[in-house]
């Protein structure tokens, strides 16, 4: 051999990292994650201000469920005052609980005239009107026997002002 075998010198060996490609990460990567992460944000944010900017009125909410009230009121055909009770009942409690977010359609009769908190939203007259027109209709719904007066067609129109008087009666 041509070298002098007295002169032995030990190489270190190449670091393994050195062999692997570039990977290639870099702290640009980390500012566009972060980029992306606020952009993502950004999005979620516009998003759930227009859905709240979007959800309905109060106002807007009772005068659908008005609406929708006087539709069904006027396509009761019953055969009897207890029937037309009955059905006049749930069309108006199921308004107040649109329109005044009461759970009176989930309450028996009892409960919702002894519930204090009961229809805060309207005026002392409304809530009256309130307490004395569903009070008549629950004499008729639990009667022994079939009130033989007023006839349907009376308690449907009475239950029609019960309902506009509802209506216009919230404070705010």
């Amino acid at each position: 051999m041509n070298g002098n075998p007295q002169k032995l010198e030990l190489l270190e060996h190449p670091s393994p990292e050195s062999l692997l490609p570039d990977s290639g990460f870099s702290q640009w990567w980390i500012v566009a994650g972060v980029a992306l992460l606020v952009l993502i944000v950004a999005v979620v944010i516009m998003i759930a201000r227009k859905r709240k900017s979007s959800a309905p009125s109060t106002q807007t909410l009772r005068n659908a469920a008005r609406a929708d009230a006087v539709t069904e009121l006027s396509r009761i055909t019953a055969a009897d005052a207890r029937d037309a009770a009955i059905q006049c009942s749930l069309i108006l409690r199921r308004y107040l609980s649109i329109a005044a977010a009461d759970p009176a359609l989930f309450e028996t009769h009892e409960e919702f005239v002894s519930r204090h908190d009961a229809l805060q939203q309207l005026t002392a007259q409304s809530r009256l009107a309130a307490a004395t027109g569903f009070t008549r209709l629950a004499t008729m719904k639990y009667a022994p026997e079939i009130p033989a007066e007023p006839a349907a067609g009376k308690i449907i129109s009475d239950s029609r002002s019960l309902l506009e008087t509802l209506h216009h009666g919230f404070s705010a």
